[in-house]
């Protein structure tokens, strides 16, 4: 008899599947540039923020859905504006859930969509006014720390990374991550000689999306859920495959502000 599908490699099918759709439209979105880029990640703001706000206000579809408009509408409309004014416009989400949000979630719902709106613009903004290829090196780095930690993972297993919180990592997967981004960074630190300092850069963005995903772990156990949606098959909702861009764009952002 052949062994049933249910093993620890059965999802690996759906996820490569799904991930390689993700891929695609990401380049062709990044090539594209401009307002295609940023509807492309208005979209995926607004899905996350639709997405929140199931997981902190269930069974409120209408709440929810007006909530990922406005989303959408606010990163659109930045797009378009100074850093000063686009920041006022990235707030009209969080404006609007403050009524419409049960108040005992309206903190963490506050947080985590201040985050989602600041990655999401982000990532518009690097597009914008630094090129595709530190975009794409931003999103290599998040990928492959995320594909190196899966495999390293399932392989060797071993010692838990924080069983409370991420009860499916491990060390091993979480230093494989680590290593991958350093490959990453120092290829990119030898075509554009940037120096060992952007192998380190690249170690902390990898650092950065573990650290988001670990957010989003503990925002998944806090409300009972097991995903944060069934949109992408194999890897449950936006907030699940893009919790780690979300963490590098945050410390990209850190990085920039302090080194240029």
């Amino acid at each position: 008899m052949m062994p049933a599908k249910s093993g620890r490699w059965a999802d690996l099918r759906p996820r490569l599947i799904s991930a390689l759709v993700m891929i695609v439209v990401a380049l062709l979105a990044i090539w594209a540039g401009g307002m295609v880029f940023a509807l492309v990640i208005a979209l995926c703001c607004g899905g996350m923020l639709w997405e929140l706000t199931q997981m902190l206000a269930p069974r409120r579809e209408e709440t929810s859905l007006a909530i990922g408009a406005v989303g959408v509408g606010s990163v659109l409309v930045a797009a378009l504006l100074p850093a000063i004014l686009a920041f006022v416009v990235l707030l009209a989400p969080v404006a609007l859930a403050w009524k419409l949000i049960p108040v005992e979630a309206r903190k963490r719902f506050v947080l985590f969509s201040l985050w989602i709106m600041l990655a999401g613009y982000a990532f518009v903004w690097m597009r914008c006014e630094l090129g595709p290829i530190w975009l794409l090196w931003l999103a290599i780095v998040v990928v492959l720390t995320d594909v190196a930690g899966y495999f390293a993972g399932k392989i060797f297993g071993g010692p838990k990374f924080w069983p409370r919180i991420s009860p499916k990592k491990t060390w091993s997967g979480t230093s494989a991550g680590w290593v991958a981004a350093a490959l990453v960074g120092a290829g990119f630190a030898a075509e554009f000689h940037l120096g060992f300092g952007f192998v380190l850069a690249s170690v902390l963005i990898s650092m950065a999306s573990q650290a988001g995903d670990v957010a989003e772990s503990a925002l998944k156990r806090q409300t009972g859920v097991k995903d944060s949606s069934a949109l992408i098959p194999g890897h449950g909702g936006l907030l699940d495959r893009f919790d780690g861009m979300l963490g590098a764009a945050a410390m990209f952002l850190l990085l920039f502000v302090i080194l240029g």
